[in-house]
């Protein structure tokens, strides 16, 4: 079972072209199945039933994990067992009438456009460490693109006398427009400062580390914290927040859904949905006839 694990995951990048979180989530969940399936005795992918698999995610429930976790693994064997049948590895699919469980789509933390200015202001402009970060933060607040896009642009993908970004992925690109904030921030930035962090080094990278290399997840996460605490802001959040922040603001103030779907990148609107719902719901309490 674990090769035809490899074929698929293989599949998802060769064909698919599906990004490396994407791939590795994929992975981790059949290795688990895989594992559990092992301790019930069954180890050919050909031999799985419909009870097994089951069993299996009774298994995921027991053990506390929540249903968003849940439904993530039933879709991974899903898409694992439609790949083994048109690929001719198994002829009956056991997962065609696995359910998974119901996910509640939580409505996400969102700051207030005071704490978002608050946490803004904190990146020193006397350093070139501060110049990079405040840039950072204004164009990942005006664009509402991902940490993993943020960190990925490189120099040519910006535009600054038209304002927008080109965000890349593997299967299409957005163009993004900021506004002047952020304008302002990159165009500080672009100055001495990037040239500072590269030193002597070759690098495209938009925002280097501080050694010159290309950012990190967690060091871009680590950074954020760091400000969090500084601007006093008790909410604990991610760098997926300023996303969440971007999109209900532009919501807050009449944009059309479409639109901000498209900067997103949402491929389904209902995701995009949550934030008019969130709208409502702030409307509601708020309004005296609400």
């Amino acid at each position: 079972m674990e090769q035809e694990i490899k074929s698929f995951v293989s599949y998802l990048h060769n064909v698919k072209e599906t990004s490396k979180n994407t791939e590795l989530s994929y992975q981790r969940d059949l290795m688990k199945m895989m594992h559990f399936l092992k301790e019930q005795k069954v180890e050919c992918v050909e031999d799985v039933t419909e009870t097994n698999l089951n069993s299996y995610i009774l298994d995921l429930e027991k053990k506390g994990l929540a249903a968003s976790t849940v439904s993530r693994n039933v879709a991974s064997m899903k898409a694992f067992y439609l790949y083994l049948l048109k690929s001719g590895k198994v002829e009956t699919d056991p997962t065609e009438h696995l359910k998974a469980p119901k996910v509640e789509k939580k409505i996400p933390d969102i700051l207030s456009v005071a704490d978002i200015n608050k946490l803004l202001e904190q990146p020193g402009e006397r350093t070139s460490k501060g110049l990079r970060d405040r840039a950072m933060l204004e164009l990942l607040y005006a664009t509402g693109i991902r940490v993993t896009e943020l960190i990925s642009l490189k120099v040519g993908d910006i535009n600054r006398k038209m304002d927008y970004i080109v965000c890349r992925d593997r299967n299409r690109e957005r163009v993004i427009p900021f506004g002047s904030k952020a304008k302002e921030a990159l165009d500080n930035y672009m100055g001495a400062a990037r040239q500072d962090l590269i030193g002597n080094k070759e690098c495209e990278m938009l925002f280097p580390n501080c050694s010159g290399e290309s950012m990190s997840r967690q060091g871009f996460w680590k950074l954020l914290k760091q400000y969090v605490k500084q601007a006093g802001i008790q909410m604990e959040i991610t760098p997926h927040t300023l996303r969440h922040s971007f999109a209900a603001h532009l919501v807050d103030n009449g944009a059309d859904l479409h639109v901000v779907q498209e900067m997103l990148g949402h491929s389904d609107i209902s995701t995009t949905m949550m934030y008019a719902v969130r709208t409502r719901e702030v409307y509601a309490k708020a309004h005296p006839r609400g």
